[in-house]
Order: structure tokens, then sequence, then C-alpha cells
């Protein structure tokens, strides 16, 4: 199971990057520069509002499956960082790159 969560989080990993990727280039205008037209450039920053946000949780999301990866690398992965005991392996399933346990998980909220 380790291997195949190991895939999924590196198949993972390179989907965050290029998605990253593509907000930057948005945010630094590599798809060309604000309209002339104030509604347009309106609307643009509005956007850029929006990319801002989604490359935020890109980040965190990003941030969490190379915690989870360095943890697997480290003979850590199955075990809760708080508590230290096993994560349900159904729990690993839906959420490869997560670090707690449910119990700890619910706590933490």
């Amino acid at each position: 199971m380790a291997n195949t969560r190991t895939e999924e989080l590196q198949r993972l990993k390179q989907e965050l990057t290029r998605r990253l990727e593509r907000y930057e280039a948005h945010q630094h205008r590599e798809s060309g520069k604000l309209e002339a037209d104030f509604e347009e450039q309106a609307v643009q920053l509005q956007n850029d509002e929006v990319v801002d946000s989604l490359e935020q949780e890109v980040r965190e999301e990003l941030r969490q499956v190379i915690h989870a990866l360095d943890r697997i690398d480290q003979g850590e992965g199955g075990l809760c960082e708080r508590c230290g005991n096993e994560i349900n392996p159904e729990r690993l399933n839906i959420l490869p790159w997560t670090s707690l346990c449910v119990r700890c998980a619910e706590a933490a909220e």
C-alpha cells in the first residue's frame, strides 16, 4: 500500500506543481497585459484575485503532499503525527497526504 500511496502522492505533486506554474504565469501576465478599457481591467483584476486565492490553496496542498512524502521516506507515513497511532488505511486512501488520524484531526478543528 505504501508504494501505491507514494505513487499517488508523486502524481498529485506533479499535478499541483503544473497548476501552480499556470497560476504563477497568469499572475505575471505571460498571457498579456491589462486591457486598455477600464471595465476590462476591473474584470481582469477580479480574476487575478480569484487566481491568487486558488494559488494559495494549491501551495498549501502541495506543502502537505511534500510533507507526506517526507514522512513516508522516514518510515512514519502511516502514523499520526500527533498521537503516534496508526492512521486508518481507508483514511489514507481518501486523503493520501494526511498526517493525522481521524480523532486528532477532529480535535484540531
